[in-house]
């Protein structure tokens, strides 16, 4: 878990797969305490539309206003946190946004803030985990789930590392 400590940036990134919305509404916080003035919410085509949008709505039902959050619903080709860093980067480029917090998962937080400065040299990666809870960085090997996160994102890791 990397968690590089909340400070004021230009917005907020919160990428997708987050099935419990932790993502979102830890953004939503730091928007609120005035540490960001925009949260960028990414997410795939899913049944019901993109994740993003839903994720959104999510959010606005927990009290938050839409004002605080801008969709970029990702295309069918970006299928991975690589790919999301890359198409999540040349966003931010067009927007002029050198410095984020970057919101996932607190299992992953490091891959993902590597990936986003590898694919974006130049941008200013805050790393600011959420607390997901299907995953407990102390004590993940007890139980079954927490065993099988750990595994995939160590796995992943070691593939991001490798590029591969």
């Amino acid at each position: 878990m990397e968690d590089d400590g909340v400070q004021k940036a230009q917005a907020a990134v919160v990428l997708g797969g987050d099935s419990n919305g932790v993502r979102i509404l830890k953004a939503a916080q730091l928007a609120q305490a005035g540490y960001v003035p925009d949260v960028l919410v990414d997410g795939p085509k899913s049944l019901m539309g993109h994740e993003s949008d839903v994720t959104i709505v999510y959010a606005e039902q927990h009290g938050y206003p839409a004002a605080l959050f801008h969709a970029l619903p990702l295309p069918d080709n970006v299928n991975s946190t690589k790919a999301e860093a890359q198409y999540a980067g040349k966003y931010l480029r067009r927007q002029h946004i050198h410095k984020i917090l970057l919101v996932t998962s607190n299992f992953h937080t490091h891959r993902a803030a590597y990936l986003f400065r590898k694919m974006n040299p130049g941008l200013d990666v805050i790393a600011v985990p959420a607390q997901d809870p299907d995953f407990n960085p102390r004590s993940w090997w007890t139980y079954r789930d927490g065993q099988k996160t750990f595994l995939m994102e160590w796995l992943k890791t070691i593939a991001a590392y490798l590029d591969i």
